[in-house]
């Protein structure tokens, strides 16, 4: 969505995967503006606003999550938004452009605050990032967390660290005025980037299981506490393979995995959705931001004994350097050696590596493998030792 307001991605349509006409043509009849009142699991029925009942044999949840607000004052009022579909990127874009928006400010420091950081940027207006922490992407070790601050600060966005909201207000000079507990900041509109919670009040009504991360609780078929009943996407739990927990980590690729899992499932076609290592990155300006697995506090949490390092070499081979910096970090288990986590940041390179990195725990492989894995050697790539490599032999020389 970030890349739409943008207008990087021009249009819209383009972000649809499947319309309902494609649906239709398929057999899938598609019920649009419709919305679900209650499930009754007893019955094999689901209510719908209209007042009508269809029945199931076989039901999915696919609810999603829902955008966090802050219980403050003036959320409502015009200019003030959150991301979370296509419809709120939509409206967004066309905010801006209809009202001549010149001010932006986002309220949260996730990896979504920052895209919309860079795509805000891009259409020209003068944006600031407000946040009640130090730091931007609090998930990231501080050192890549000032790396973020740094890419912001070159690129005209404004961080205003130690500010939480306190209400919205209708502004002077310009539309609305956010409200902080330091002060007040003047802007045309307002995003709230604060993160997400799965949307769960249907399936507890049916009296579904939900789990400690207050997502649907699902085994690895995507079944819920009913048999007859599935849930895929961000509004249900995913198995962690390095932690070995049930977690809630809402991204489109698990979503969409999970969705194939169950429509096997349902077909008669059984299949498993192997779990999740916690792979993700995002891209602010010209730095990319990489992480996988687990940070040493989540690694202690899961029973480890973490010990980790940073090393810094270049995303290519030092002959062909232009300067990149490329920061990895590596979390491994004291005990047994096996990779726990990983983390990225640089100019170019970061995510290649994380994602290395993520089949690497996926597999459950040690320090010792990765410090000597075969990759496809190439300066304009990388070293002959990859910063990989040599993240992985300093770091076994901690254990």
């Amino acid at each position: 969505m970030p890349y739409y307001i943008g207008d990087v991605i021009k249009d819209s349509k383009s972000l649809i995967a499947r319309t309902p006409e494609k649906f239709e043509e398929t057999g899938i009849k598609i019920k649009l503006n419709t919305r679900v009142e209650s499930i009754d699991a007893g019955r094999g029925e689901v209510l719908l606003a209209s007042g009508r009942r269809l029945s199931y044999d076989m039901l999915v949840m696919g609810t999603g999550a829902e955008a966090t607000l802050p219980g403050i004052p003036g959320t409502t009022r015009d200019g003030v938004f959150t991301l979370k579909n296509l419809r709120d990127g939509i409206n967004i874009k066309e905010y801006i452009k209809g009202n001549m928006c010149r001010r932006a400010v986002i309220v949260g420091a996730g990896f979504i605050a920052m895209e919309m950081s860079e795509a805000l940027r891009n259409l020209g207006l003068e944006t600031s990032v407000v946040y009640r922490g130090e730091l931007p992407v609090k998930k990231w070790d501080p050192v890549f967390s000032g790396m973020v601050l740094e890419e912001l600060a070159n690129n005209g966005v404004s961080f205003i660290a130690h500010n939480s909201p306190v209400a919205v207000e209708k502004g002077s000079d310009a539309r609305l005025w956010l409200v902080t507990d330091k002060g007040k900041i003047e802007t045309d509109i307002i995003i709230f980037a604060l993160g997400v919670r799965p949307e769960t009040k249907l399936a507890r009504e049916a009296g579904l299981a939900t789990g400690e991360s207050g997502a649907i609780r699902v085994d690895s078929s995507q079944r819920t506490s009913r048999e007859e009943i599935f849930a895929v996407g961000d509004c249900c739990e995913s198995y962690h393979r390095v932690s070995k927990k049930w977690v809630n980590i809402p991204l489109g690729d698990i979503a969409n995995k999970q969705g194939r899992v169950a429509g096997r499932n349902i077909a008669g076609y059984p299949m498993i959705f192997p779990g999740i290592v916690g792979a993700q990155s995002f891209k602010v300006f010209d730095l990319e931001v990489a992480m996988t697995g687990l940070d040493e506090k989540a690694a202690e949490n899961s029973g480890y004994s973490p010990v980790s390092s940073i090393i810094w070499g270049n995303p290519v081979a030092r002959s062909m350097s232009g300067g990149q910096r490329l920061g990895l970090k590596l979390i491994a288990d004291r005990v047994s050696g096996r990779l726990l986590g990983a983390q990225a940041a640089g100019q170019g390179g970061a995510v290649s590596r994380i994602n290395i990195l993520s089949a690497c725990l996926w597999s459950g492989m040690g320090l010792d493998e990765i410090g000597y894995m075969d990759f496809a050697y190439s300066p304009p790539f990388g070293g002959a030792w990859d910063v990989i490599h040599t993240a992985a032999q300093i770091l076994e020389k901690k254990l």
